[in-house]
């Protein structure tokens, strides 16, 4: 950034500006409004209507300071073209401050003295005193600004410390200091519908009285679908770049035909569905280039994503290369390494397990086995450690690679030099998440669940029936089932969800003590936890009452009842995962969602869904439609140009239109697609590098 391009302030407003993200003159330029006001008419005060926001002229006829119970000022005001006068009482109007100081009362009796008139701009309700505006907005009105202004008033995000008034001017200064002219093509605009990007931003920082405000507000106006178009263009090439720049980079070229693949296949117990045979060839094509795969492979709840990655680690070994494995939780990093073991052992592939919780001396055996011998290693965040080296690392699988954050991602990659990456997703990404904050990968989709699974049939119970899901229970365990009971997660804290845990426990072994009943919690010591899994899976326990641990990677055919206790406080994807741990044998299952009533709308919105969807593409669908992406996009944001203005639900075509006009920018006037970038991510595109 040149000298020229920052904005011009004191040390301490540069600092509040950098809190909005605003560091040069076009910063301020883009910076757009949330709302606008209507400044440019008056509204007569008798008739105004009460709960609207509007703009009267008044004298002030009185002023008192009321010192309790709460000090306030109040400012009795009359309509100015009524020379002062009130008709009746409902020309009179309270102004009430809760918060002012000594000088805003002194230019307030200055006014009253002098008979100067007062713009007042605000909502006007019945309270206390009458009709009244609570902190209203005012000036006090003379020669040099009695004129209305031409332009409805804009009213932009501001942080503590930042009027409004001084970011008006900050601004506007910038407006006509920044050079705006087009970078895209004119007509290609036109062809589009799309204006200018200095007519745009003209319209949004000072539209006109006879605007639509509601298209306007709604962020539907052409102006909005310009500036929306700029942004999600600016992300697509952001991206784009980075994906291209990876291509450039070396990696070992593994052979796409080899004996280890062909041998476990022979082995395996049941077919790959067609979805799997497609992506399995997808990646291996990947894995035969000589630049390094960054592929997401994503799949619904039991599509069978982990054999997938088990041959694309077959590819690897056969080449002589090492692969690392990583998964977020101890459970599912051990559930993965049990099943990888029971496939690849047979076939003479070593296979360790890592784990921050290990035994020393079992640690310290798996950090040299690594360094010499191993050639797939299962772990958990262990693997990233400073201290562990890998003799040929050739590919890094990352499981449920949203938990993890774009460090610990790059520094899996920088444990090999340059590995292939394989990141894998149980939870779907709806189509323009896709095309837009994953952009620089290559997707994979598994689209078909492996035959066998039955539906799982929802079933909603408020708490006070709960004694009707114990007895349910019960008669499920006595046809020789087993079940999940997962307690809540309470304002993400592990300590109350294992307390949680630890009462649900201790109150189901009071009502049910003819059952066989299992505990399961992330503070377990490793040793417990597996010994609890695995008699869980060898059917020695009928009950699992277990925190969200078991929320991926937990395969028990047997278990056809999952109770989710607090289901009103799960999201979506969660929800949807933990239904998943049930309908994985013959036998129809059944998911109890056990919630608290009252019901807060998005909690109604979100338990509507899991009941009446199975399909995780469509519960992810809906699911951006009520969260936005933030939440979809989770720890890959910081490595990731965000969206202020684009609304993925709404703007699915623009999405596209972006995605089209990036790669015939960076084929074919490569020197526009940077200034568009530096337009609209100056520095911030040096974040993108995961």
């Amino acid at each position: 950034m040149s000298p020229t391009d920052e904005i011009p302030a004191a040390a301490p407003l540069r600092d509040k500006l950098r809190k909005l993200g605003l560091e040069r003159r076009l910063d301020l330029v883009l910076h757009l409004p949330l709302r606008y006001d209507d400044e440019t008419k008056l509204t007569p005060l008798a008739g105004a209507p009460v709960g609207q926001p509007l703009q009267i002229e008044v004298l002030i006829v009185e002023i008192s300071l009321k010192p309790a119970p709460r000090r306030q000022l109040l400012v009795t005001v009359v309509e100015a073209v009524n020379g002062g006068v009130p008709i009746d009482q409902r020309d009179s109007l309270v102004l009430r401050f809760l918060s002012f100081h000594g000088s805003q009362l002194r230019i307030l009796e200055l006014a009253r003295d002098q008979g100067r008139r007062l713009r007042v701009f605000g909502e006007i309700r019945e309270g206390f005193f009458g009709l009244e505006m609570v902190h209203p907005r005012y000036r006090v009105i003379d020669e040099s600004c009695e004129q209305l202004p031409v332009a409805l008033t804009p009213v932009y995000p501001t942080t503590a410390g930042l009027s409004q008034t001084a970011l008006r001017r900050l601004i506007g200064r910038a407006r006509s200091e920044t050079d705006l002219s087009e970078i895209l093509d004119a007509g290609w605009c036109a062809a589009h519908a799309l204006p200018s990007l200095a007519d745009a931003l003209a319209v949004l920082h000072a539209p006109p009285p006879s605007v639509d405000t509601e298209v306007l507000n709604q962020r539907a106006h052409p102006a909005w679908r310009r500036v929306k178009f700029d942004e999600l263009l600016a992300q697509q090439l952001s991206l784009r770049r980075a994906y291209l720049a990876r291509r450039r980079q070396a990696a070992p070229r593994l052979a796409l035909l080899n004996d280890l693949t062909d041998r476990l296949k022979a082995t395996l117990p049941f077919v790959l569905t067609a979805a799997q045979h497609r992506v399995v060839h997808e990646i291996a094509l990947d894995l035969a280039q000589a630049y390094p795969m960054q592929r997401l492979l994503q799949g619904d709840v039991g599509s069978g994503k982990t054999i997938v990655a088990a041959l694309a680690a077959c590819q690897a070994i056969a080449a002589g290369y090492q692969v690392a494995f990583m998964a977020p939780t101890e459970i599912l990093a051990e559930q993965h390494y049990l099943k990888l073991r029971s496939w690849l052992t047979p076939l003479d592939v070593e296979v360790v397990w890592l784990s921050g919780r290990q035994r020393q001396s079992a640690k310290r055996l798996s950090k040299q086995q690594t360094a010499s011998s191993a050639q797939l290693i299962v772990g958990t965040h262990a693997l990233i450690q400073d201290k562990l080296d890998f003799a040929r690392l050739g590919l890094a699988i990352v499981d449920e690679q949203h938990r993890f954050g774009v460090m610990q991602r790059l520094e899996l990659r920088r444990k090999g030099g340059n590995p292939h990456q394989l990141m894998m997703s149980a939870t779907p990404i709806p189509r323009t998440l896709a095309m837009s904050y994953y952009a620089d990968l290559d997707v994979s989709t598994i689209d078909e669940l492996p035959p066998g699974r039955t539906p799982v049939r929802t079933r909603l119970f408020a708490e006070h029936r709960r004694a009707e899901v114990i007895d349910r229970l019960r008669q499920s365990v006595a046809r020789g089932r087993q079940a999940y009971w997962v307690c809540p997660l309470i304002e993400e804290s592990p300590k109350l969800e294992l307390q949680a845990a630890l009462d649900t426990y201790a109150i189901l072994s009071g009502e049910l003590p003819e059952l066989r009943i299992g505990l399961v919690h992330g503070r377990l010591k490793s040793a417990d936890k597996a010994a609890t899994m695995a008699a869980f899976v060898a059917g020695e326990i009928d009950l699992l009452v277990a925190t969200t641990v078991i929320e991926v990677g937990v395969d028990v055919a047997n278990a056809s009842l999952m109770v989710i206790e607090h289901a009103e406080r799960f999201g979506l994807a969660q929800l949807h995962q933990l239904r998943g741990r049930v309908g994985r044998g013959v036998e129809a299952s059944v998911c109890v969602l056990l919630y608290q009533p009252p019901l807060s709308e998005a909690a109604r919105a979100r338990l509507k869904v899991i009941f009446q969807h199975h399909d995780g593409f469509e519960i992810a669908r809906q699911d951006l439609q009520l969260r936005g992406p933030g939440e979809f996009v989770g720890s890959r944001q910081s490595g990731v140009p965000l969206l202020r203005y684009a609304d993925l639900n709404a703007d699915g075509d623009l999405v596209e239109l972006a995605q089209q006009l990036a790669g015939q920018l960076l084929c074919d006037d490569p020197d526009r697609a940077t200034r568009h970038l530096q337009r609209w991510l100056g520095r911030r595109e040096e974040l993108l590098r995961a």
